[in-house]
């Protein structure tokens, strides 16, 4: 199989627009396709009854944005952090390696469905090319003959064998999907680890995605989430990259696409 070109489309953080690069014959995709309704002020109303002679039913009617985001503010500072956890998030991601999703399942506060490689056919080759290897063109060359005969192998045994087989060939690059439901506490905590400079590109990209999706249904619940360096010093230590994100600044897909190059390292 000849490999295509990467492909960098920059088309900016929104549902179901794909952004990615490096790819054959695909983009990652991040969708938040469901979410809590009123997250903010669900999360908000649990929080004040605990404080209140009222039910959550009736706090939740009398709650404006404005005092959602005072009460959540206070609490998550206190770290009274269960009562953002009424929050769940869905979001199917599309596109990426399996080396990518071999990380996400670590974060085990969530629920995760993953395209089978027993039931569904890997005989189109689609991976993902690292960036890294993409701008050398010997490695890129090397690469790309591995994953040609992975693939023929592939092909090849899929004939003899079942397909739960042949995969055992198949490499980590290769192109899956998958659907992961979380509550905004462990997002709180999948972006504090994922958005980090020091985070693997592929899911750095990924996670900054989410963010950017998460902040558009629930912008005061995920207010400050973000990489442990938006809230004060790097948590890393002496593994400090060195270089924190501004806040007030987060980084555009342009910026993200080209620390994944290692464009500033």
């Amino acid at each position: 199989m000849m490999s295509r070109e990467p492909v960098i489309p920059c088309k900016g953080f929104r549902t179901g627009t794909p952004l990615a690069a490096w790819r054959v014959d695909a983009f990652v995709k991040v969708t938040l396709i469901n979410h809590t309704e009123n997250p903010d002020r669900i999360c908000a109303a649990a929080a004040q009854s605990c404080y209140s002679e009222k039910g959550a039913s009736e706090l939740f009617d009398a709650t404006s944005n404005d005092r959602a985001r005072n009460m959540i503010d206070k609490v998550v500072s206190m770290g009274h952090l269960s009562v953002v956890e009424h929050a769940h998030f869905t979001f199917s991601v599309e596109g990426v390696s399996r080396a990518l999703t071999h990380q996400l399942v670590r974060h085990r506060i969530a629920s995760y469905s993953q395209q089978s490689q027993r039931y569904v056919s890997m005989e189109k080759a689609e991976y993902v090319i690292p960036p890294k290897i993409a701008d050398d063109e010997m490695a890129k060359a090397a690469f790309t003959k591995a994953m040609d005969e992975a693939w023929r192998v592939y092909r090849d045994l899929s004939k003899a064998v079942p397909k739960e087989d042949a995969r055992y060939v198949l490499p980590n690059a290769c192109h899956t999907n998958i659907t992961l439901t979380m509550n905004a506490r462990e997002l709180w905590h999948l972006f504090r680890l994922r958005c980090c400079r020091r985070a693997q590109w592929e899911i750095r990209l990924m996670a900054w995605m989410m963010l950017a999706e998460a902040k558009r249904v629930a912008p005061i619940l995920f207010s400050n989430a973000g990489p442990g360096c938006y809230r004060g010093a790097c948590p890393e230590g002496d593994y400090s990259c060195g270089r924190p994100y501004d806040k007030a600044k987060p980084p555009t897909e342009q910026a993200l696409l080209a620390e994944s190059a290692g464009a500033d390292e």
